[in-house]
């Protein structure tokens, strides 16, 4: 999968985001990019230096002036000969390059995603690469931005090679013991050297897999749900988190009826805070509906934040065992109008004033940090990444367990096929080219 002659077609498309803007970058691939880029800009410039040119259309008539860009293959993104053409970002600037590039013959529009899986298709990235682009377009925080590149850059891909390299040298040594034992260069009983390196292999992803949590978290946001009486003021601080009026906010009770959200970036880490139904008995069948939704977001969060009006004598209603899955916080709110404070609550806040809300928001963000806590380790981003990995480390598993060589090596041929898949590459020579290359078989 490389060389870049996959394709018969080029493709292009606006590769900047939406307009207007300052600069528009229209990218192509493909082979006939040399030839389009002759015909718009005159002439090919020199690879990887961007030259100020005018760009025309059919007619010549000039359609902007602007930089051109050439990367010949397979130095380029996609494997592929690709070009640039950096323009002024109005729409109907764009909208007349694009209509000019379409009318060039084996020119297409380019399909989403198509850039990158011409990439892939070319070898330049594996599966996880391109995962890891996706994510890292799709980051709106800090810590996201840094578990996508890790992905993107090659991280997974290493682990994962490191990991099929692994047992390809334990098929490799099985192998060689039933097929070339009466050579003399394969000493004898060689198997059983590698079931250690088998057993922490399976460990290893084990302890991998058990990290998929934390990144789950930081891609799609550590979940805080506000649950409580009506009238705590739930909607309140949602509000105050949010910094703008997120749920409407009355002295009704039960103004809240279904789940409101706010996605919330605290230091660099996506929070999605959940304003739910005031928690009680009620004959209303919408508020029940309400009330039903508030304990199942809490059945599902990372973290809940208890609220009761301190003014008041009674609690909250209480969340029962089974909603309580995740750490709880009780917070006493509208301390600003005197109540005396009791140790029972973890936090004490009030949105009018504003005090406590800054040692709240630190707690939050400590359970945050706590809950993605990675270590510097390579983490699993896809589920289909753990069900591979589960694959994989159930086949090393079998294999372990059974006492025939042939056995054992199907068993190490399926997992090294499952970890394979992640990264999109599977060769069933590779197992003999290590053979050969250990055991000098046949000189």
């Amino acid at each position: 999968m490389n060389g870049g002659h996959l394709f018969q077609d080029s493709i292009f498309a606006l590769s900047s985001g939406s307009l207007p803007s300052g600069v528009a970058v229209v990218r192509l691939s493909g082979p006939q990019v040399r030839a389009t880029v002759e015909a718009v800009a005159g002439k090919l410039p020199p690879a990887r230096r961007a030259v100020l040119t005018d760009l025309r259309d059919g007619d010549g008539e000039l359609i902007d002036r602007g930089l051109a860009l050439f990367f010949p293959s397979p130095a380029s993104f996609s494997g592929e000969d690709c070009a640039e053409f950096h323009v002024h970002g109005g729409k109907a600037v764009v909208a007349a390059l694009l209509r000019r590039l379409g009318q060039l013959p084996g020119l297409r529009q380019a399909e989403a995603g198509e850039f990158t899986r011409r990439a892939f298709l070319n070898g330049k990235i594996d599966l996880t690469g391109a995962e890891g682009l996706a994510d890292l377009i799709a980051a709106e925080t800090e810590a996201q931005r840094r578990l996508a590149l890790d992905s993107a850059q090659g991280g997974q891909r290493e682990l994962y090679a490191a990991w099929r390299g692994r047992l390809l040298h334990a098929r490799a040594m099985i192998e060689a013991e039933l097929d070339f034992a009466d050579e003399a260069d394969v000493p004898g009983s060689v198997s059983h050297l590698v079931l250690a390196d088998l057993r922490r292999l399976e460990r290893d992803i084990e302890a991998h897999v058990a990290g998929y949590r934390a990144a789950e978290i930081v891609r799609d946001g550590f979940r805080v749900v506000l649950v409580g009486a009506p009238n705590a003021g739930k909607s309140s601080l949602i509000n105050a988190l949010a910094r703008r009026e997120v749920a409407i906010v009355t002295e009704i009770a039960g103004t809240t009826r279904d789940l409101i959200e706010a996605g919330l970036d605290i230091e660099g880490m996506k929070v999605v805070v959940t304003d739910t139904a005031g928690i009680r008995e009620t004959e209303d069948r919408i508020e029940r509906i309400g009330v039903a939704r508030a304990r199942d977001a809490a059945s599902r969060a990372d973290l809940i934040l208890e609220l009761v009006d301190a003014t008041q004598s009674t609690s909250s209603v209480p969340i029962s065992p089974g909603e309580q899955q995740a750490p709880l916080l009780r917070v006493a709110t509208k301390i600003d109008l005197g109540q005396p404070r009791s140790g029972r609550f973890d936090h004490f806040i009030s949105v009018l004033t504003g005090e406590g809300i800054a040692d709240l928001i630190a707690a939050i963000a400590e359970k945050a940090r706590q809950a993605t806590a990675l270590g510097g380790r390579i983490a699993p981003t896809r589920l289909r990444q753990i069900e591979l990995m589960r694959r994989a480390q159930a086949e090393i598993g079998i294999g372990l367990d059974l006492a025939e060589l042939e056995l054992q090596a199907e068993h190490l041929r399926l997992a090294s096929d499952a970890l394979g898949r992640i990264t999109g590459a599977i060769d069933v020579e590779e197992v003999l080219g290590v053979i050969f290359s250990e055991f000098c078989i046949g000189k």
